[in-house]
C-alpha cells in the first residue's frame, strides 16, 4: 500500500501594491520550513528537498515578484530585496507560519539573511545553500567583469524590453543552452538533463527587466554587517565547485555568523541540492534533529542511498 501523499494546497495572495504572490504549502508539522528561490527561479532547486521537508513539516514554497506564477505590483518599480522580504512576511501569515526556519538558495540566501534582520522574531533557524551574504556580482566567477558589464546589460534591456525578450527566448529555449551550462558550469557526472531543463524554460519566458532590476538590487545588497548578529542556529551549506557563488563566500558567512555549521561538498556546484540530495537532506536532518531538537531522521526520498555526511 502505498504512503498517503502529505497535504498540499496552492494559492494566490494580492499585496496591497497588487502584486499577485503565488505560494504553495505541502506537509504538516512544526515547525515550518519556508524555501526561498535563486533568482530567475521558480523553485527547481527545491525538487527533493520539498517532499523530502514535507514529509514532516509545513513547507512553504513561493515565488517572488515576476517569477513564476507570481504578477506584478501596479507599479513595475517596486522589485528588489526590501519588497521581496515584505513579501516574506505576507505570505508566511497566509500560510499560517508565525515563525519558520528559513531556506535559500543562491539569491534565497540573501533574501533569508535579510528577512532576519527585519523579521529576526519569526525565523527560527537558517539553511543557507550555496549563495552569497551579499553584492554577489563583485564575486561571480571570482571576477568582477559581470560586475563592470551589468549597468550597460540594464540599460539595453531597459530600452529594448521587447527584443531583450525575444533574444533571451531564443536562446535558452534551445538544447544547446541547457547542455552548454552543464559542461560548464554543472557537474555533468552528478547533474540530470530533467532536473535542470526547468530553470531554462522558466528564465526563457521571463521578463528581462525584472531579471534586470531584481539583479541590481541584488547587487547593492549586503547582509555583511548583519552576519555576527545572526541569533538563531544556522546551516551553510555550499559546492567547492561553485563558480556562481564561489566556495570562499561560504566559509566567510559560516566563519562570521555565531556557532554556524559548515557543509562543503567537494563535487558540488551551484545545484549542490540536485547533484547531491541525499547527502544534502541527510546533513539538514542532523542540523534539524541537534540544532532544533527535532526527532529522528527519514529515510531517504524515493529509496536513494545515502552515503556518510562529512560534519562540519
Amino acid at each position: 500500500m502505498s504512503a498517503t501523499p502529505p497535504y498540499f494546497h496552492q494559492d494566490f495572495l494580492r499585496v496591497p501594491d497588487g502584486a499577485d504572490l503565488y505560494f504553495q504549502v505541502m506537509g504538516e508539522g512544526e515547525p515550518g520550513m519556508v524555501l526561498c528561490d535563486g533568482l530567475g527561479c521558480d523553485g527547481f532547486a527545491w525538487k527533493y528537498l520539498l517532499p523530502y521537508l514535507a514529509r514532516r513539516h509545513r513547507v512553504v514554497r513561493w515565488h517572488y515578484r515576476g517569477h513564476g506564477r507570481s504578477g506584478l505590483p501596479s507599479d513595475r518599480g517596486r522589485i528588489g530585496m526590501l519588497y521581496t522580504c515584505d513579501d516574506l512576511a505576507r505570505v508566511m501569515d497566509a500560510a499560517g507560519l508565525e515563525r519558520a526556519v528559513v531556506f535559500g538558495h543562491s539569491m534565497g540566501v540573501q533574501v533569508a539573511l535579510e528577512f532576519h534582520r527585519r523579521h529576526a522574531d519569526r525565523v527560527g533557524g537558517l539553511a543557507l545553500l550555496c549563495g552569497s551574504y551579499g553584492n554577489p556580482l563583485d564575486t561571480f566567477h571570482d571576477s568582477t567583469l559581470l560586475k563592470r558589464a551589468f549597468p550597460t546589460l540594464r540599460r539595453v534591456v531597459e530600452r529594448f524590453p521587447r527584443r531583450a525578450a525575444q533574444l533571451v527566448r531564443g536562446v535558452l529555449s534551445t538544447e544547446v543552452a541547457v547542455q552548454v551550462a552543464i559542461q560548464l558550469e554543472m557537474n555533468r557526472d552528478l547533474i540530470s538533463r530533467n532536473d535542470l531543463s526547468p530553470y531554462f524554460a522558466h528564465l526563457a519566458n521571463m521578463d528581462p527587466v525584472v531579471f534586470v532590476r531584481t539583479l541590481d538590487s541584488l547587487a547593492a545588497h549586503s547582509a555583511w554587517d548583519h552576519l555576527p548578529h545572526v541569533d538563531v542556529p544556522t546551516l551553510v551549506i555550499a559546492g567547492e565547485r561553485d563558480r556562481f557563488t564561489p566556495g570562499w563566500l561560504s566559509r566567510r558567512l559560516a566563519a562570521r555568523v555565531p556557532d554556524a555549521e559548515l557543509m562543503l561538498i567537494p563535487e558540488g556546484t551551484h545545484t549542490t541540492p540536485l547533484e547531491a540530495p541525499s547527502r544534502v537532506e541527510q546533513r539538514i536532518e542532523r542540523f534539524l534533529r541537534e540544532r532544533l531538537s527535532l526527532g529522528a531522521a527519514c529515510p531517504p526520498v524515493d529509496g536513494r542511498a545515502t552515503g556518510t555526511v562529512p560534519g562540519r
